[in-house]
């Protein structure tokens, strides 16, 4: 048995996120880009401009061995918004964790993960305003402090002992994320063979274009780069395509119109394997599990093989399991952040997997290094279909901070045994 390791102090340093929180409903509504920044005014709660530096929050807990465990609070890019909640301040968040919740956590006892997080979230449940984004962070330090209690100081190993995981700790491809820099970032993503790509942040309607006419040529271009970039013909990359549900904005919400547009992309992706990411937003969570299931029947009766990702509203564990259960999508995107503590993500990840739908572990460009090693974890221990590169909008950083990550962890495991 491990020995007793408690918790001795708890300490919050505010920071920085690796990116911005950005007003989602001020972009869609005609923001305009000036340079780094966005002109006009804000929209969505909680925003004094529409691009605002994001924050994190590192929670630091000293055991009583001495050993300091650590985790950062964080949340995502669009907060506020398709259920989400409002955005966070990190010097309020950590003056908050320090004073109401250390309290609380003074003595508890870290050997197993999985209950000093559902201990964990109750309290902030309790008390806090950013729930979500406080039990993350907390939560990543929980795990750290398990692990180390555990002796091997693998916090994926922790995660397949507490949830009696059977599959063996393995390598899950990288989904890359280009930022605004769609072209000279996916040349970078080919370098390096990332196996999924690019995200394309299709986030305002000029880039779909008239009747998808602009984002058809985008998947033309990375398709025909790829051929041309690509130094094995093994390489053979899946093209995943997130549009912020502005493809069913441009067809004012017809299913039979959307699927036609997405029908042309996967045309323009052959002969790689495509898949679209929030293809429509139907403005509240029941509403977006009927629409995405009509349309995912709707392509699948034409004899499409496109994967439809859920992004938007499924921001819960229990979010997560209807999507799921009903088999509205191929794939739901599991977004760290708003899910809260990690044991959450956690469930949602093994629940979809019970279910045959793909887990995509993400999260945010907004969150740390920190957040993206723990992420990385979770993503060997579970067998995600894909992982995000993670934190920042530049890709290598996250690229090489996940990939990296998870080859320590694998290699680590495989010397201990």
């Amino acid at each position: 048995m491990a020995n007793l390791v408690t918790i001795h102090r708890v300490l919050a340093s505010p920071g920085f996120g690796s990116f911005f929180f950005d007003d989602q409903a001020a972009i869609k509504a005609g923001a305009q880009r000036e340079g780094a920044a966005y002109a006009g005014r804000a929209q969505t709660p909680g925003f004094k401009a529409v691009r605002e530096p994001s924050a994190s929050v590192s929670v630091m807990l000293v055991l009583s061995d001495g050993y300091i465990a650590k985790g950062d609070c964080a949340s995502v890019q669009y907060t506020g918004v398709g259920g989400r909640e409002p955005r966070f301040h990190a010097d309020q968040l950590a003056a908050q964790i320090e004073q109401q919740l250390a309290p609380h956590l003074s003595g508890l006892d870290v050997r197993s993960f999985r209950e000093t997080a559902i201990f964990t979230e109750t309290l902030i449940g309790e008390c806090f305003q950013s729930k979500r984004a406080a039990a993350y962070g907390v939560s990543q330090a929980l795990l750290d402090a398990a692990a180390h209690v555990a002796g091997h100081h693998l916090m994926a190993q922790v995660i397949k002992d507490e949830w009696r995981i059977k599959r063996p700790l393995e390598i899950v491809p990288i989904y890359g994320q280009c930022g605004d820099e769609r072209y000279t970032n996916v040349d970078k993503m080919i370098l390096k063979k990332v196996p999924v790509l690019p995200h394309g942040l299709i986030n305002t309607p000029d880039l779909v274009g008239a009747n998808g006419d602009t984002l058809e040529e985008y998947v033309k271009w990375v398709r025909a780069r790829v051929a041309q970039l690509r130094t094995s013909v093994d390489y053979d990359p899946v093209i995943h395509i997130d549009v912020y549900g502005l493809i069913g904005a441009s067809t004012g919400g017809s299913i039979e119109a959307t699927a036609d547009i997405i029908e042309r992309l996967e045309r323009a992706a052959d002969p790689h394997r495509l898949r679209i990411e929030h293809p429509l937003d139907a403005g509240s969570r029941d509403a977006q599990i009927e629409a995405l299931g009509t349309l995912r029947r709707t392509l699948k009766g034409r004899g499409s093989k496109v994967a439809i990702i859920a992004d938007e509203w499924a921001n819960t564990a229990d979010d997560v399991h209807l999507f799921a259960e009903a088999k509205a999508v191929d794939m739901v995107q599991i977004k760290t952040p708003d899910l809260g503590s990690l044991h959450n993500t956690i469930d949602a990840i093994l629940d979809c997997h019970r279910h045959g739908i793909g887990p995509v572990l993400g999260g945010t460009c907004a969150e740390t290094d920190l957040s993206a090693r723990t992420t990385a974890n979770i993503g060997t221990a579970t067998g995600v279909t894909q992982m995000l590169a993670k934190p920042g909008m530049g890709f290598d950083e996250g690229f090489s901070i996940v990939f990296n990550e998870m080859n320590r962890v694998v290699h680590l495991a495989k010397a201990l045994r």
